[in-house]
């Protein structure tokens, strides 16, 4: 992979692909590509190229765009599934992996995708038993680099997309990031333009493996400490 990777974003439309999608304008990122399957309003003035296209046809957008490094940031809520567990693996799991095949099929060696803290297959919370899934179909793919991001309570803000009890948490976080120490600082709240910064560092990252990152691991990735 070199310096100037060919990196293909999915997942632009919510709160971290939306602070990718910024990042990478504010670090004139000549080589970023977006692929969405709907394009809201504020995606027409973006400064990279941007596909649209229905999931059924990524397959043959991915052999356009013949990416280096696919960047994920997919994923629904439990509200938007309409509460069934079908629709939520449809998306943060099924589609993540496809999307990861299409991409290496045509030519990908590297992906980075945003997870969740606490994200492991035999987990009992059926949302990150999901992330966990996916995460470990991700490595079986052979990937030269996979990069996963799980970060803690996101900041940011979300575009027509109120969540109230991920409001009130952020309220709290500046009291419950402090009871949060040793292992546990992994839970602590990050902002969405840090693991933004995080996700466009890592795609352009040379050396090979599986890594996984949590909040302090990515904060130190681009030297932040208050992000």
């Amino acid at each position: 992979m070199s310096d100037l990777a060919r990196v293909v974003l999915v997942g632009a439309t919510g709160l971290v692909g939306r602070a990718i999608v910024a990042e990478a304008a504010r670090r004139n990122h000549g080589n970023l590509h977006i692929l969405v399957r709907r394009r809201p309003e504020w995606l027409a003035a973006a400064p990279v190229p941007v596909f649209v296209e229905d999931p059924s046809r990524w397959d043959r957008v991915m052999e356009d765009i013949r990416p280096d490094v696919v960047i994920c940031t997919l994923g629904t809520t439990w509200r938007k599934a309409g509460r069934d567990e079908q629709a939520f693996r449809a998306v943060d799991h099924q589609l993540v992996v496809a999307t990861a095949k299409a991409a290496q099929q045509h030519g990908a060696t590297g992906m980075v995708v945003v997870s969740a803290v606490g994200a492991k297959p035999a987990s009992r919370s059926f949302y990150l038993r999901v992330k966990g899934e996916m995460e470990r179909d991700l490595a079986t793919l052979g990937f030269a680099r996979l990069d996963i991001l799980r970060p803690g309570l996101l900041h940011g803000t979300r575009q027509a997309d109120f969540r109230l009890m991920e409001r009130v948490a952020a309220i709290l976080s500046p009291v419950t990031d402090r009871v949060l120490l040793g292992g546990a600082r992994r839970y602590r709240s990050i902002s969405a333009r840090t693991v933004a910064q995080a996700a466009l560092t890592l795609s352009q990252a040379t050396e090979e493996g599986v890594r996984v990152f949590h909040n302090y691991e990515m904060r130190r990735l681009v030297g932040s400490i208050a992000a």
